[in-house]
């Protein structure tokens, strides 16, 4: 492996739909918001996180996650500039904006499949022309490509929910290497 998939940048991006329903006040407006994480890791170190709620109520799971994917590409986006700018000036060969690759980690098949459409449909119109502004910078010949993972192994789901020990543990060893 050279270095340039070495240091890849990559996303690694879930939400927890309605999480705080049925758990504390059912009339709380706060209560149905769903969760958004994501961790940025370059060279499987994280550099960036965040665990937000997200701004409007999401009617479904794919929505909110479909929403936790734009907001984690908002960040991405411009930490890929970034690290391009600086691997220019420092001569950083696994910075070329030609050779960096990076891959966004999602769990949900939905929202991998709603942000590779081709167009719009009637039922997520509402949140796309919202939300769907990254299109153009997704696809191998931009650098960044959208991959399905695991539940078990996305290492966001530790920014979304509350976990078991063991659950807690398993993602904690994939972030952090202990």
């Amino acid at each position: 492996m050279n270095l340039a998939e070495e240091m890849r940048l990559d996303c690694y991006v879930d939400a927890d739909y309605a999480g705080l329903w049925r758990h504390e006040d059912d009339q709380d407006p706060v209560c149905v918001k769903s969760r958004t994480g994501y961790v940025i890791t370059l060279g499987n170190t994280p550099v960036t996180w965040s665990s937000k709620l997200q701004t409007e109520i999401a009617l479904s799971t794919l929505e909110a996650e479909y929403i936790a994917l734009s907001s984690s590409l908002r960040e991405l986006i411009p930490v890929r500039r970034l690290l391009g700018e600086i691997g220019t000036v420092l001569h950083l060969e696994f910075c070329n904006p030609s050779l960096m690759h990076s891959q966004v980690f999602e769990d949900n098949n939905g929202a991998l499949a709603l942000a590779e459409s081709p167009k719009m449909t009637p039922r997520t119109k509402h949140i796309e022309v919202k939300y769907h502004w990254f299109r153009d910078s997704i696809g191998e010949k931009n650098g960044i490509v959208l991959r399905k993972i695991s539940s078990e192994d996305q290492k966001a789901d530790i920014l979304t929910k509350g976990l078991t020990l063991e659950v807690f543990r398993s993602i904690r060893k994939l972030l952090m290497g202990w």
